[in-house]
């Protein structure tokens, strides 16, 4: 029997599960606090094998999502949501409108933005039943594609690692693997090609690789992972699905430093120990990944993109600090990182017992 979510002891404060059966919508929201304001993180569509597999990757996401938030200076909560069915099939006008009436029943506790399996495009039909969406298309006044400054916020956090790791930010030369050059994982290709480094990439999605190998025809391109873990790296960019750091990558490793976009990237927690007990740095995923949210949060005041990107450089001085603190109280980068947010989410959220009137 599956474990119901009070008996994982995860913490949530809210766990909606959403239906529509006419247009199919099967969709889980996850809210796991507001201590620092509405729970904001975007909407995965996903085949899931099973309702349980959604269920998880809800809990684990929205969870990243506050600490994600809290890291990056916002005054958000973390939430996520999931979709459950193919999106090439499943996604309509009809079952994205559904979704929005869910999210619009919620009053602003979560607010929705795009991830994996959702596009702006989606953002704007979902928003023409609830106020509480995030990641629209200009046209519909919103700020467009939050992956150009995810990727910006990686490429930061990549130049943070370098010099801490080899006293310069400069990736000139530098071989870097990137797994994943869907959304996200294209345009941080775009950096260091531009930056000089020596790029090689792999895709599941053979279309992601060719549209990626004609705009950098000098990337090299392996057949999967556990190829692009076999070669010689100087940094490993996981920038596809969760959990791509495992007992198993992590031992095939070669890089000596890990920064990418994808989400969740510790299978388990044990593994921020065996990456420093290896002598590879490690780059938390929700501190360098963080340039979407701030693009989002942006949005809700009225986007201006140079003042989002501003904020997004500002990934680079957090990851030289979370590394610092690292060393200074001896635990790996990605205890630092939590720590660091979890004093945050401790000392501004407990502000909400002031009546400020």
């Amino acid at each position: 029997m599956t474990e119901g979510v009070f008996a994982r002891g995860t913490g949530h404060e809210q766990v909606v599960y959403c239906h529509d059966e006419a247009s199919g919508l099967k969709a889980i929201i996850g809210i796991y606090s507001t201590a620092l304001g509405p729970a904001l993180g975007g909407t995965r569509f996903h085949p899931y094998a099973t309702e349980a597999d959604a269920l998880d990757d809800v809990l684990a996401l929205s969870k990243g999502m506050a600490y994600k938030n809290a890291l990056a200076g916002l005054d958000l909560g973390g939430g996520k949501a999931v979709i459950i069915g193919d999106p090439k099939t499943l996604k309509s006008e009809a079952l994205l409108r559904a979704f929005g009436r869910f999210v619009q029943s919620l009053g602003g506790r979560y607010i929705t933005a795009c991830d994996v399996g959702t596009y702006v495009q989606d953002m704007d039909i979902v928003a023409r039943e609830s106020r509480f969406v995030t990641g629209r298309s200009p046209e519909d006044g919103g700020a467009g594609d939050s992956s150009v400054l995810t990727a910006f916020g990686v490429y930061q956090g990549m130049r943070a690692s370098a010099e801490h790791l080899w006293g310069s930010p400069e990736l000139a030369g530098k071989r870097v693997g990137v797994a994943g050059v869907g959304k996200v994982g294209h345009i941080l290709v775009g950096h260091l090609v531009a930056a000089g480094a020596q790029v090689t990439i792999t895709d599941v999605w053979e279309p992601a690789i060719e549209r990626t190998r004609s705009v950098y025809p000098d990337v090299r391109v392996v057949s999967d992972v556990d190829a692009l873990l076999r070669t010689e790296l100087d940094v490993f960019a996981p920038c596809a699905l969760g959990g791509a750091l495992n007992d198993e990558t992590v031992a095939l490793l070669s890089a000596q430093v890990v920064c990418g976009a994808a989400n969740n990237q510790l299978a388990h927690p044990g593994i921020d120990k065996q990456l420093a007990d290896r002598g590879i740095l490690y780059a938390p995923d929700y501190l360098v990944n963080a340039g979407g949210v701030i693009q989002v949060d942006d949005e809700r005041h009225g986007f201006d993109f140079d003042r989002a990107k501003r904020k997004t450089t500002a990934i680079f001085d957090t990851t030289k600090a979370v590394f610092k603190l690292a060393e200074t109280e001896g635990v790996p980068p990605a205890t630092a990182a939590d720590r660091l947010a979890e004093r945050r989410m401790t000392e501004i959220g407990r502000l909400r017992s002031i009546m400020a009137g």
